[in-house]
């Protein structure tokens, strides 16, 4: 007859420890969420540009044969001029077609070749595609260096941290606090985009120009930031 003073005993254990375990914590007092950030506007300092070809025929062998052959010369010219991070070379994409006529008869075969030329020589790379004859030029874009991000980002994050501390020293007099005690930060980059493409000259403006003719290059802008948040425990 014991057991029931025992069984009363755990039962009321149990609900204090159910009752500790939903109790709610206590508000926390003198913290503050903030952020602060730094942006700066860089020179993009990496060109990319695709050079293609299309051919078209009505033998699948004769086109690619056609597609091999402009590639490899564009390559050939390429290759003379490519030097490790200032002027890339590599082939892009290369497709080969069947064309269909409207009621479903095959009439021929199209295909295209790409290559793709990149690096930080924008001079350089501008005027290789105009000793390149084999292919025209199809795209052109621009874009921020690994390298040369990392140098501003460091900078960047020295300027918004500093920032962020001068914040959150400003809210701590504010408040009547002497100081503060950082309780989380969090410090991020903003990624630009990747090569952003640049405007072109089309139509009778392009085929005007001399098949031996530079590219013209003029490097654009791109804005650089740094962001930091976090809150802060206000102190007496």
């Amino acid at each position: 007859m014991r057991s029931r003073p025992i069984a009363a005993m755990l039962a009321a254990t149990t609900a204090a420890l159910a009752g500790v375990a939903h109790a709610e914590p206590a508000p926390l007092q003198g913290v503050v969420s903030l952020s602060a950030s730094a942006t700066v506007e860089v020179t993009k300092d990496l060109l990319n540009v695709v050079l293609s070809t299309s051919k078209e025929g009505q033998d699948a062998a004769t086109v690619q044969s056609q597609l091999k052959q402009a590639l490899d010369a564009a390559l050939a010219e390429a290759r003379k001029a490519a030097k490790p991070g200032q002027i890339e070379v590599q082939t892009g994409n290369f497709s080969l077609y069947p064309r269909y006529a409207p009621k479903g008869g095959l009439t021929g075969w199209q295909g295209s070749a790409e290559l793709v030329i990149e690096g930080k020589d924008m001079s350089g790379i501008g005027a290789l595609t105009g000793r390149i004859t084999t292919m025209s030029v199809a795209r052109v874009s621009q874009g921020v260096s690994r390298e040369l991000r990392e140098k501003v980002e460091s900078d960047l994050a020295a300027q918004a941290i500093a920032r962020y501390r001068a914040k959150a020293a400003d809210y701590a007099k504010q408040f009547g606090y002497s100081g503060y005690a950082i309780r989380e930060v969090n410090v991020s980059g903003t990624e630009p985009p990747g090569y952003a493409p640049m405007p072109m000259v089309r139509g009778k403006a392009m085929a005007s120009m001399a098949s031996d003719e530079a590219l013209p290059i003029e490097a654009g802008k791109a804005q650089l930031a740094v962001n930091v948040s976090g809150s802060v425990q206000l102190t007496k």
